[in-house]
């Protein structure tokens, strides 16, 4: 297996590894640091609530929870997640974490350089994906311990000098400078090519060849990792050939090619917007995404005495743009299509002592139709349909009930949800999800997997973890950084090319 040296350019080589991991935020992470042989045991005297998950755990005290049966451990658990390992794993990390008990994991790990897989992590920025493009100031829905990957807290983090924001949710920009330092923490580097674009995944066979093209800078792999395949000794009957670009400094792209046995998709969704599919939504002035109105704001482009600003959607983005709005005072048009009264208004499954903020956003939703007093900057449309946009900076707007409203305003704001890119994936995509006929979508379609392996049902030797999947939130995605890993590593061993004995150095 060729090695890539830190900080060098190869030219005319192609790399073969066995798992190539596309997307760099935290469910990639996660996967790196269990592949790279980080293993989790059972903590000496460590009691699970869970009275007959606890006695399962300590049946196979001595091995592993990668090496034991992740079927078994999971039956009959419940809780926010509709996958079962995603289920263990958090309540492993943070048992009875719904009922708001601060239990300790009841997990130790241990690093098992033997035991780790050769990867190769792609990422389109810096380690942490998204999270990166997140305004800064903004909280996260989840508590700042839901949002911590394993082998680091957040506490421990920050030197014990964590601020206590409110009821412990922690900034986006918190989380994103976490994740960024976990990869070197965890001396993960290594295995992550930052700056790279993915343009096509398909699957060849062996007598294939890739073209010539340089590859990506990148740490060097560990040459004490086990080489499960290569050149010389024999590839699989298929491998897949993973093809791209990194951006380097100059701006210029370099071309790669890499031949894999395993793809994971770790992509999430945050990629493609969705659209509204009106007459004008192309126009420079409408935007799908809260950082063009952050630049606006910092460009004074849009300010107190302009005209408002639309906000279309009523998710968490939206709010979280009202709420930038309300920051600088900028006036708001918040139009969105469900009533107030809908059930399945994410606000109203946010507990108002823990989500302040989203809930005044809500209570402004709730006063609809004109500009009052108490929210002289915010105006309320729900049960509103955009019907089209002007080139001369105006919006018409349909109600339900009522007639057309144009609207002059001085931006607008479409966050009605996102879609993943998976263009890269080609003919091999297209019938990935539950319903093979559609796009895939993170809550109308996501990828069918086998719910312990993660592997895609339509296609051998493809995984996908995390919001792919339909898992949202970083507590849950991280069950499939142990799914894949345990799947991988099972059948490695069946092979012969990973010892199944359980030696270890302390992690």
């Amino acid at each position: 297996m060729p090695l890539l040296e830190e900080a060098t350019l190869l030219g005319d080589v192609s790399l073969n590894v066995p798992v190539v991991v596309i997307g760099n935020g935290p469910s990639g992470i996660c996967l790196s640091y269990l592949l790279s042989g980080y293993r989790p045991f059972m903590a000496s005297g460590a009691v699970h609530p869970n009275t007959i998950l606890h006695n399962k755990l300590e049946e196979g005290i001595h091995f592993s929870v990668v090496d034991q049966d992740l079927e078994y451990l999971s039956e009959g658990l419940e809780g926010r997640s509709s996958n079962p390992v995603a289920l263990l794993f958090d309540t492993l990390l943070h048992p009875e974490a719904d009922f708001r008990f601060d239990y300790p994991s009841v997990l130790q790990w241990k690093l098992e350089k033997h035991n780790g897989i050769p990867h190769v992590v792609l990422g389109k920025g810096l380690p942490g994906g998204a999270w990166h493009m997140m305004e800064g100031s903004m909280l996260t829905i989840s508590l700042n311990n839901w949002m911590e990957l394993p082998g680091l807290k957040l506490k421990d983090w920050t030197n014990g000098k964590w601020r206590n924001l409110m009821n412990d949710r922690a900034t986006t920009e918190e989380v994103a400078s976490y994740y960024k330092d976990y990869v070197k923490i965890m001396g993960l580097q290594k295995n992550f090519i930052d700056n790279t674009c993915v343009t096509s995944v398909s699957k060849i066979q062996q007598d294939q060849k890739c073209a010539k093209g340089k590859m990506p800078k990148s740490a060097k792999i560990d040459s004490t990792t086990p080489q499960l395949f290569t050149p010389d000794n024999g590839l699989p009957p298929s491998l897949w050939e993973v093809r791209g670009y990194q951006r380097i400094g100059d701006g210029s792209h370099v071309p790669f090619c890499l031949y894999a046995e395993n793809v994971v998709l770790a992509t999430g969704t945050y990629d493609l917007p969705a659209r509204l599919g009106v007459e004008g939504e192309d126009l420079p002035f409408v935007f799908h995404n809260v950082s063009a109105f952050e630049l606006a704001v910092q460009s004074c482009k849009v300010g107190q005495a302009s005209d408002p600003v639309l906000v279309v959607g009523a998710g968490l983005t939206a709010a979280d743009a009202v709420l930038c709005a309300h920051r600088h005072s900028v006036p708001v048009v918040h139009a969105f299509r469900k009533s107030v009264t809908d059930p399945a208004l994410i606000f109203k499954q946010l507990p108002k002592k823990l989500y302040p903020e989203y809930h005044k956003v809500y209570h402004k939703m709730c006063k609809q139709g004109y500009i009052n007093t108490s929210h002289s900057n915010y105006t309320s449309f729900p049960e509103t349909r955009i019907v089209s946009f002007l080139p001369d900076m105006k919006c018409t707007l349909q109600p339900t009930s009522g007639r057309n409203i144009v609207l002059s305003i001085s931006m607008a704001l479409v966050l009605i949800g996102t879609y993943p890119n998976l263009s890269f994936l080609k003919e091999h995509g297209k019938h990935l999800g539950l319903d093979p006929s559609k796009p895939i979508s993170c809550k109308q379609n996501p990828i069918d997997i086998n719910p312990y392996t993660f592997e895609c049902t339509k296609e051998d030797n493809v995984f996908a973890m995390g919001p792919l999947i339909g898992d949202n939130f970083v507590r849950f995605l991280k069950g499939g950084a142990l799914g894949i890993t345990s799947c991988l590593v099972k059948r490695l061993k069946e092979k012969g090319q990973l010892i199944s004995e359980t030696g270890s150095d302390d992690g």
